[in-house]
């Protein structure tokens, strides 16, 4: 009898592809990832974005240096020799490249908002997703195509944020538009941006979970409307606009061309200008100048129908290599070009820096048209007014062209009024585009000490200017007096940390705005911010006020301390002291230098924008402004502000929570019976199995913390304190800080952290001048 022979799995796969089995569409990545199963999380990975790991310049990389190295002078030279220079696989309209430029450096630069300071030209983030495939960023990604001889000539030494800013910065230039300077000094990313909202539509213009009504007649990949991100009534009063968002529609940059959801309705589109400008920094004759100067230039395409062009850049085949908006139709460039789907140019002379664009908008009626590509669109009445040179076929002439968002400028009563104004004066016209096109590209790169580059322009009052430093700085024994003097004057460690914390907090990386240089927290509107605690506030500024007065006073050698290197002084006096009481005798980095800002140096209104609406690290949130996304959220993106890592965001918060500095005195998260006392008390209780914890109201926004075994009460909570132990990811490190050796290492990596806080702004010190934290 034979038996059988039983072969193993190991046998039968010995020799064989060692992936065997795997279809198509099964590889590791393609499966259903965390967002799909638990679209709520807390993403805490958005504090590591953009790592060392990912840039392949190497965290040495001087760009400073590189571009004082740079020939600016050549560079510009060959930026003007490409914009008349054509390129047979996408040729230029008018045989000029300029006016393209100009829309990519725009809408690059466009995608910036006031309200949390993201987007703006600051790292490039044109070149990755979202961004590169919004469809009112079509066919820019030629554009950058284009420069890619340039940016290898230059190599690391440009950017290419520099480069997408400067081309169109040069092309207006070159174009007759007299310029504000221009500044190097914008950092590329190296991926793309994982915490920006960009809103809550999904890719195709829908919410997540929700059907469209149906696609936008000449937008078949903008199936939006209005209720998306505009919230409440919608009349000449009241506009409620989703915060932080600044466009109107998703993958737009501004507004939608045709009017609000393509109506053609001029008053209505008036609206959505003036809302999405003021939410990018632009006030109205800011607004009127932009718009107005940009149409000056270039023409709008709408040749083919939308729904023949191919895919964006992200969506595109992989032998597109990265280019998308392919399209069939004729050679698929040129006369037969297709973006936003609006057909034509605003002026006769779509190259030159004139004033025909506003003399055409106020000289003729306008009706109302349709484009090649079916979108809405206006041509003169008058079949007598000029025309304008095809951009391709010699010889063809076309009639004018205006868009909804261009009649709403003289529909709209104030706007109106600008443009007559520059109407009858170009001078003004040319000097006030000047301006807003230098405070567009260069807005969300903060203070002018960033600016690198032989002409880096004028000063600004939106560029939050400070005082240069006139007096000889503390040295080390002036500084262990004035911390002595600090202490002496009676403030609770409390306040002196809350005062701090208040200047420093404030800096938001995005835009490179705020921080406790300047000692902005003394002017108006932040001492008044209820967050800052204004009562407190005035009593702990009087008292450093007359540390300063009496330091001064008695010092030699010319030396002053400035009110902003005392807030944070006291700040450093307040934690030392703090980590004193625990049994840890350690020295908190100080690096003096910090000036004074002043009244005439602050624009209030602008100023405003860097008010939180919600403060996870000092359990505040705004009650009059409404969330559309749990308050732990909010927090995580107030960390990724402040470049915090997982690790700093739960030490800080921790160490803050012991050092009780919620913001009304409240005692939610401060689980201590010593408070004031630096410790990791907060971890210990946090993670303890000792407790439950028991929701407060329906909300599920506070919570009590009972003892297990009898019930009683022990701390109150708030959603803020309690996602440390709930997230898996922040659990671990709050569970490292618990344990037998979690404090020392806790009150290490507080001090450290709060250190980096305080010296976020300090683009004026060097890294080699920033010192460690050592524990005696």
């Amino acid at each position: 009898m034979n038996t059988p022979k039983i072969t193993t799995r190991m046998e039968a796969t010995q020799g064989a592809c060692p992936f065997r089995g795997t279809r198509v569409g099964g590889a590791a990545g393609s499966e259903p990832q965390l967002d799909h199963w638990w679209p709520n999380r807390l993403k805490v990975e958005i504090l590591h974005q953009n790592p060392v790991q990912a840039n392949p310049l190497g965290s040495d990389f001087d760009m400073a240096a590189a571009v004082a190295d740079m020939d600016v002078d050549a560079l510009k030279e060959d930026i003007r020799s490409f914009l008349h220079t054509p390129v047979a696989w996408w040729p230029a309209d008018y045989d000029n490249y300029g006016p393209q430029m100009v829309r990519m450096t725009w809408h690059s630069a466009g995608t910036y908002r006031i309200a949390d300071g993201r987007g703006g030209a600051g790292q490039g983030m044109q070149r990755f997703a979202p961004i590169n495939s919004w469809w009112d960023n079509g066919n820019t990604d030629k554009s950058r195509r284009l420069l890619l001889p340039i940016k290898q000539k230059y190599g690391a030494a440009l950017s290419w944020a520099d480069l997408i800013a400067l081309a169109g910065t040069v092309a207006l230039e070159d174009m007759g538009l007299p310029l504000q300077g221009f500044a190097f000094g914008r950092v590329d990313a190296w991926e793309a941006d994982r915490a920006t909202y960009w809103g809550p539509e999904g890719w195709n213009g829908k919410r997540v979970g929700e059907t469209p009504a149906g696609p936008q007649e000449g937008h078949p990949d903008q199936m939006v409307t209005r209720t998306l991100r505009w919230e409440g009534a919608v009349d000449e009063d009241h506009y409620d606009l989703e915060n932080p968002l600044a466009a109107s529609h998703q993958s737009l940059i501004y507004v939608d061309p045709e009017g609000p959801n393509g109506n053609g309705n001029a008053l209505e589109s008036a609206r959505d200008i003036r809302e999405t400008f003021s939410r990018m920094a632009m006030n109205d004759e800011e607004t009127v100048a932009l718009i107005a100067g940009g149409h000056a230039f270039g023409k709008s395409h709408g040749m083919t129908s939308p729904d023949k062009i191919g895919p964006a850049p992200e969506g595109a085949p992989i032998q597109a290599m990265g280019m998308g908006w392919q399209n069939p139709n004729g050679t698929g460039f040129g006369q037969y070009t297709m973006t936003n789907g609006i057909e034509g140019s605003w002026t006769p002379d779509p190259t030159k820096w004139d004033n025909s664009y506003l003399e055409n908008l106020f000289k003729f009626e306008w009706e109302q048209k349709r484009s090649p590509a079916g979108a809405l669109q206006w041509t003169p009445k008058d079949p007598n007014a000029p025309k304008t040179p095809d951009a391709h076929v010699e010889g063809q002439m076309n009639d004018l062209m205006m868009m909804t968002s261009d009649i709403a400028l003289i529909e709209d009563p104030a706007y109106r009024e600008i443009c007559e104004k520059f109407l009858n004066d170009f001078d003004a016209f040319t000097e006030a585009f000047s301006k807003a096109w230098h405070k567009l590209i260069h807005r969300d790169m903060g203070p002018k000490s960033r600016y690198l580059g032989p002409d880096i322009g004028p000063d600004f009052i939106w560029q939050d200017p400070l005082p240069e430093l006139d007096h000889a700085l503390i040295d080390e024994d002036d500084i262990s007096a004035l911390k002595d003097k600090i202490l002496a004057t009676g403030l609770p460690v409390r306040e002196l940390v809350a005062t701090a914390w208040a200047a420093a907090s404030t800096y938001r990386d995005s835009d490179k705005r705020g921080g406790a240089n300047g000692a902005r927290l003394r002017l108006h509107p932040l001492k008044g911010w209820a967050v800052n605690a204004p009562e407190q506030l005035s009593r702990v500024i009087a008292k450093l006020e007359q540390v300063k007065a009496d330091f001064d006073s008695s010092a030699f050698e010319g030396k002053s301390v400035s009110m902003a290197d005392l807030i944070v002084l006291g700040g450093c006096a307040a934690v030392e002291k703090a980590a004193r009481d625990g049994g840890y005798d350690l020295k908190v980095p100080f690096v003096p230098g910090r000036t004074d800002a002043t009244d005439e140096m602050t624009d209030p209104e602008q100023m405003d924008y860097l008010q939180p609406v919600a403060d996870g690290f000092r359990n505040y949130h705004n009650p009059d402004v409404r969330f559309g996304v749990p308050l732990e959220h909010l927090f995580l993106d107030r960390a990724a502000l402040l470049t915090l890592t997982a690790p700093e965001w739960t030490a800080l918060t921790g160490g803050l929570r012991v050092l009780d500095q919620n913001f009304d005195g409240s005692d939610y998260g401060v689980f201590t019976d010593r408070p004031g006392t630096l410790s990791n008390d907060f971890f210990k209780v946090l993670v303890s199995m000792d407790y439950e914890w028991k929701p407060v109201g329906e909300g599920e926004q506070t919570f009590d913390l009972v003892h297990r075994d009898s019930g009683e009460k022990a701390f109150s909570a708030t959603r803020c304190d309690l996602i440390f132990g709930s997230n898996s990811e922040l659990r671990q490190v709050a569970e490292l800080y618990s344990g037998a050796d979690g404090e020392a290492r806790l009150v290490k990596d507080f001090v450290a952290a709060w250190h980096k806080v305080m010296m976020l702004d300090r683009y004026d010190v060097p890294e080699a001048r920033k010192p460690a934290v050592s524990i005696c």
